[in-house]
């Protein structure tokens, strides 16, 4: 009797397993996308010199134009609420667009950050003026650069190159999320943790649905 129920749970259990995960993925509440195909780094380069790109990514995106150092705090804020929470996550990454011209303070800034944690997820890419507009405007935000090409907030964008965020939910008082501002604790700590964790979860469990249908086949 005992050998059939170990058998039936061997058996059982992988098809159980396969179930849980597939209607997992299927009823999963995902990140809204609210902008598709938001662009590429192409006319960027990076800090490293090393190829960095948006594509097959989960990026955390900012500017922080080209007086860097003025957005220490912001680069702090975010690297405890968020990056130290999730960088070991091997898809997920840090760029930071600036202006040329600004390297040396971008070299600092990681040089701070470097003795609170590893920084290799942390990327600064440098273009023109112009190419930064041009592709901070194709997020289709409502915010906009200021004089120095910088802004507070920072975007999800996730491997497929979209936009991800928060529709507005008039019956929960909620309002239409593009971004979340690194100068303000409580946007972080109250929205910003909870949409990279629903992000990365996301993945995780499609990734999960992979495996089990590799091992189907």
């Amino acid at each position: 009797m005992k050998k059939f129920l170990v058998l039936g749970i061997l058996f059982i259990l992988p098809i159980v397993a396969y179930l849980f995960f597939a209607s997992a993925v299927d009823n999963f509440s995902k990140l809204p996308v609210l902008v598709e195909s938001v662009g590429s780094l192409n006319k960027f380069e990076s800090l490293s010199k090393k190829g960095i790109k948006l594509q097959d990514k989960i990026t955390i995106l900012g500017f922080f134009g080209e007086d860097i150092l003025s957005k220490r705090g912001n680069a702090f804020n975010l690297n405890q609420k968020i990056y130290k929470k999730n960088h070991e996550f091997r898809d997920f990454q840090f760029v930071i667009v600036c202006p040329y011209g600004s390297e040396n303070e971008a070299k600092k800034l990681l040089q701070e950050l470097s003795k609170l944690t590893d920084v290799s997820g942390w990327n600064f890419v440098f273009g023109t003026p112009e190419s930064i507009k041009s592709f901070f405007n194709d997020l289709k935000t409502p915010y906009n650069l200021d004089e120095k090409n910088a802004t507070d907030f920072v975007f999800i964008i996730d491997k497929q190159v979209n936009l991800r965020g928060r529709e507005e939910n008039r019956e929960k008082n909620e309002i239409k999320v593009y971004g979340y501002d690194t100068s303000s604790v409580a946007d972080l700590n109250n929205v910003m943790v909870d949409d990279v964790k629903v992000i990365l979860a996301e993945y995780r469990l499609a990734l999960k649905k992979y495996k089990a249908d590799r091992k189907e086949k």
